[in-house]
């Protein structure tokens, strides 16, 4: 069974949130082992200068690579990332697994984003959308997204 491993800066707070990452994390217990991994945003002034947000960036990193389980295909969440549809996520995770990988880190960085030192360590960078979303709610869809992968592997009629 694959080991799925999401590390997310920022903590959950809002009740609809809380309730659909539990729903997804019910859904994949009999697909994989879900590790969710809460990391603390770091604190910025309102209008932050650049140099405040790229060594906010560095700790943050420092943090996120020191979570990223040993062996794991590390992917990052960035929106320069590759796009993908929910079929070629299904591939690569059918992949990683044939390939040896039995541990997949997905990480989903803060309201900057993620440090290029992140970034450089990911197997692959993957892009949601060109659109930009809350990473609260980016937590949710990647679960989802994992979710679905998993129902296109297995040919459940989830994904039509």
């Amino acid at each position: 069974m694959l080991n799925v491993t999401l590390i997310c800066v920022g903590k959950l707070k809002e009740k609809f949130y809380i309730s659909a990452v539990e729903e997804y994390r019910k859904r994949l217990r009999g697909h994989c082992r879900l590790e969710l991994v809460e990391l603390g945003e770091e604190r910025l002034p309102d209008s932050p200068s650049q140099a405040l947000i790229d060594a906010a960036l560095e700790r943050e990193g420092e943090k996120i690579l020191s979570k990223v389980p040993k062996n794991a295909a590390l992917v990052a969440l960035c929106i320069e990332g590759q796009r993908m549809s929910s079929e070629e996520l299904a591939r690569t995770l059918d992949r990683l697994a044939v390939g040896g990988s039995s541990s997949v880190c997905f990480v989903i960085g803060g309201s900057f984003g993620l440090h290029e030192r992140v970034k450089r360590a990911a197997r692959l960078r993957l892009s949601m959308s060109p659109m930009t979303f809350p990473h609260h709610l980016a937590r949710v869809m990647v679960l989802e997204q994992i979710y679905r992968a998993f129902q296109i592997s297995a040919g459940t009629k989830y994904h039509k």
